[in-house]
């Protein structure tokens, strides 16, 4: 299902990608909001569309919380998307508020804020701290974190940008069974006492075919994550047994009851010919899955092939 975007008449912001619980979420506490996803020719205020009612069907209630809000709110700590094609994520914290990020990813903050490089998560003893590193260093990313607190009297906002272009997925974790298996360096902020570990693919041709090698990452924890991916997004809900057959780098993230196997593509010609590679991810169902547009492998692909071609024009030149 494609994820939906907000709009609050005089915000200059939008909000979103937003899965369905949180589109609902987001509706029922801001009802003069216009809503759109793919496949609508224009956007539409939530009143009109019943996908964004509760479950049981009951009409929004009305906000009584004053002119809608953009950020999404959370024990305290709003967020909001900002952009289309290169987004960034602001996130407002509260005092005594605390956000884990990886190193690099940081746009800009308010002075208020305060930042430690810490191990693992931080908080969590030297033993653990060491642990959560080496899980981290086993899967290909960076042993530090960076944690941004906001320690004065009111509230801050710190952003965080993607490194390429694509969408930031906020995504809670309570609502996905408390943890979801993502590819290696997708990981952008995580609010309160997210994890961040290592998952291992069970399947010797999974690890070694399926685009993220052996390690995928794991995140643990029940509030926010953000998770950067390249160009759109779609997310796709498998029944149980149905199956979705995916280019091997398209692969975001799924929840930890989906299963993934990698198989070869049918066909000599179809191998050598046909553009797709060699093999092709199989998620099987039942549960949530996260699909990207544009892999980095592929636009890495793309912009070396580009030089080495103008790198040859260059010499003949």
């Amino acid at each position: 299902m494609s994820p939906w975007y907000f709009h609050c008449p005089g915000q200059a912001a939008q909000v979103g990608p937003l899965d369905l619980h949180s589109a609902q979420q987001f509706a029922q506490g801001n009802p003069q909001a216009l809503a759109w996803r793919e496949g609508m020719a224009d956007w539409m205020s939530v009143h009109a569309l019943p996908e964004l009612r509760h479950t049981d069907g009951a009409a929004l209630p009305p906000s009584v919380n004053g002119p809608p809000q953009p950020a999404q709110q959370t024990a305290g700590i709003g967020f909001q998307i900002v952009g289309h094609e290169m987004q960034f994520v602001e996130i407002t914290l509260a005092p005594g508020q605390t956000v884990i990020a990886e190193a690099g990813a940081l746009m800009f903050k308010d002075a208020a804020i305060q930042i430690e490089t810490v191990l693992g998560t931080g908080g969590e003893g030297m033993l653990n701290g060491l642990l959560g590193a080496g899980r981290r260093a086993l899967s290909g990313e960076r042993l530090f974190l960076t944690r941004y607190s906001q320690r004065g009297p009111d509230t801050a906002r710190v952003a965080f940008a993607a490194p390429y272009p694509g969408t930031v997925l906020p995504i809670r974790l309570d609502q996905h069974g408390g943890q979801l298996v993502c590819q290696r360096d997708s990981f952008l902020a995580g609010v309160g006492g997210v994890r961040i570990g290592a998952h291992f693919q069970r399947r010797i041709m999974t690890g070694l075919f399926g685009g993220e090698g052996f390690i995928m990452q794991k995140l643990q924890g029940e509030d926010w994550v953000f998770v950067h991916a390249g160009g759109a997004v779609v997310e796709r809900e498998l029944h149980a047994g149905e199956q979705l057959d995916v280019d091997t780098g398209c692969v975001v993230a799924f929840q930890t009851s989906v299963t993934m196997d990698v198989r070869r593509v049918t066909g000599l010609k179809s191998m050598l010919f046909g553009g797709e590679g060699m093999f092709l991810a199989t998620l099987a169902g039942p549960g949530k899955v996260w699909l990207q547009s544009l892999p980095f492998s592929r636009l890495a692909g793309r912009l070396r092939s580009a030089a080495q071609r103008g790198g040859k024009r260059g010499s003949a030149g």
